[in-house]
């Protein structure tokens, strides 16, 4: 049990840290999915 303990108290730190990153990171992949489906239309947008 001792064991189990210390291996989550050095591990849950890194691992709720890379979570929090990773919720961040999402976001803006989000954002840059978006931005990149858009740029067809209004590349032909600007051509007009």
């Amino acid at each position: 049990m001792e064991t189990w303990l210390s291996f989550v108290a050095e591990v849950g730190f890194p691992v709720v840290i890379t979570f929090y990153l990773l919720h961040r990171i999402e976001e803006k992949l989000d954002v840059l999915n978006e931005s990149i489906r858009v740029l067809p239309h209004r590349i032909r947008e600007s051509d007009i």
